[in-house]
């Protein structure tokens, strides 16, 4: 079995989560990427997230928040990816960035507009009572 690894960060406002479309793509993602070679987890969720929302995470407040897997969206059978997800604060404003066309703020009930690995990570926040 192939296992993309991937991070993400988890933002939460009003209990909605921060999700982005990328451009030519239909579903949201909860905004992140994959590591290249030597980077730690913040130092490569730093990059991602900069990149994507031209915003800077801050470093002494970025908590890992769990690791969820799933069959990856858009990938053949058996592909599954490992998402491991940090929350933490931020300093600039949020802007869509590089591939990114759209910024969302998505409640539990539109947990069907994103991927297979969002779909476990939305169930449980919204067991946690953080997202309505």
């Amino acid at each position: 079995m192939k296992i993309i690894d991937k991070l993400a960060w988890i933002e939460i406002k009003d209990g909605k989560i921060l999700s982005t479309r990328s451009k030519g793509r239909t579903k949201y993602y909860i905004p992140g990427g994959k590591r290249e070679a030597g980077e730690t987890d913040f130092q490569a969720l730093f990059r991602e997230i900069q990149e994507e929302l031209s915003i800077n995470l801050i470093e002494g407040s970025v908590k890992f928040t769990g690791i969820f897997q799933a069959q990856a969206d858009s990938h053949a059978a058996g592909v599954q990816v490992k998402m491991t997800c940090y929350s933490g604060a931020y300093t600039g404003t949020i802007l869509p960035a590089s591939e990114i066309e759209e910024v969302v703020w998505l409640s539990y009930k539109d947990k069907h507009l994103t991927s297979p690995v969002d779909h476990l990570i939305f169930d449980w926040l919204h067991e946690q009572h953080l997202l309505q």
